[in-house]
């Protein structure tokens, strides 16, 4: 099937069911791979405002969960609190939420991976001694229309039914001072849209992550290690926040910078959820020295990716290799700084520094 005929078939069926009414807050994710990942987006290509996106797996996209539930409103007097049950809490500070778990992170591995796999996901990476799993794209099918046009076309071209958009999760889980473990879920988003006014190509762009969806992951996440569906959405819903300071972007002996106003914690926490947000690939991190080590591939924006079908029959060009770098995040009281270092440990002025600490700042903002 070529490409147009397949982009007519996605026309008719969008247009067919134009009058149905989404499923407001259910997920059914189902992922776009049954086993190893075809490749995945190149790590932060998106610093790129004009990259084009060629996503792995089949025409089957993602859509992002609807307005969640709605989060406690901040005050600026408050402070990051927590609630819990047993020994499960959840803490949220500005738009970020994590678990609190009094468990060794080793005790946690598995049940959150068979989370995982149990919501419909496969990994694309799985490593348990970095404590990260990151699972492939997804569609969340619930967001179909769920009419007689779906239900009949549904069941012949069910691949081609198709919500234009692509979900994907990391989960982080860290080690912390009182002997527990920190779990930390963080949402990257893709959407199909066309390239010229004909509607007959599209490419895949990235779109805001969700911190709705990451809520409603923990909450399920707390189910799993063993809080009940009423206490979760009850500790989801009420755990208090306190004000985000503002990132801001400033020049140090030459090099760029992020400077927050904050101290150490909030500043690792922060920095670290941007990294996964943004789809930083992290192979390491070094807390005690402020360190986390990533991977980074330089945008491109000569080279044309190929599409899908290019991809799966072999026509991708060469890849880019990445780079190694490091993130530094250094505090004195309640003030940080993050900086960008070369794979030997030196600062990095390059023009790679630059994006990646503009990056960093508006994920932080």
């Amino acid at each position: 099937m070529n490409a147009n005929t397949r982009l007519g078939l996605l026309a008719l069926v969008a247009a067919l069911s134009a009058c149905s009414t989404l499923e407001g807050d259910k997920i059914d994710y189902k992922s776009a791979t049954k086993g190893s990942t075809l490749e995945v987006p190149p790590d932060l290509t998106q610093l790129a405002k004009d990259s084009r996106y060629a996503v792995p797996g089949g025409t089957v996209s993602a859509a992002a969960l609807q307005a969640g539930q709605q989060a406690a409103q901040p005050t600026a007097a408050s402070q990051a609190a927590a609630t819990s049950i047993g020994d499960v809490r959840i803490e949220r500070d500005g738009n970020q939420r994590w678990l609190v778990v009094n468990r060794p992170a080793d005790k946690l591995w598995e049940p959150v991976r068979e989370f995982w796999l149990e919501s419909g996901f496969v990994f694309t990476q799985d490593q348990a001694n970095l404590g990260i799993l990151e699972t492939d794209w997804a569609e969340n099918r619930a967001k179909l229309p769920q009419d007689v046009v779906r239900a009949t076309l549904g069941k012949v071209f069910d691949s081609l039914y198709s919500t234009g958009e692509r979900d994907k999760f990391r989960t982080r889980l860290e080690r912390n001072a009182n002997g527990g473990t920190d779990i930390f879920i963080s949402h990257r988003g893709m959407i199909e849209v066309y390239t010229n006014t004909q509607k007959d190509q599209t490419v895949w762009q990235p779109r805001a992550a969700d911190p709705e969806l990451e809520t409603e992951f923990l909450r399920r996440l707390m189910v799993k290690l063993g809080v009940s569906q009423e206490q979760s959405k009850a500790i989801a819903a009420t755990a208090p926040t306190q004000q985000t300071p503002a990132a801001r972007i400033a020049t140090v002996n030459n090099a760029p910078v992020v400077q927050l106003a904050e101290n150490f914690d909030r500043a690792w926490r922060r920095v670290g959820l941007a990294l996964d947000r943004t789809g930083f690939t992290v192979e390491d991190r070094n807390r005690n020295d402020g360190l986390y080590f990533v991977r980074y591939v330089a945008p491109n924006a000569d080279k044309k990716e190929p599409g899908f079908f290019g991809k799966l029959f072999g026509g991708s060009s060469a890849a880019v290799p990445p780079l190694k770098y490091r993130i530094a995040v250094r505090s004195e009281g309640n003030a940080s700084t993050v900086s960008v270092l070369n794979e030997a440990g030196a600062p990095e002025s390059s023009a790679n520094a630059e994006r990646i600490v503009r990056v960093i700042a508006d994920e932080l903002k």
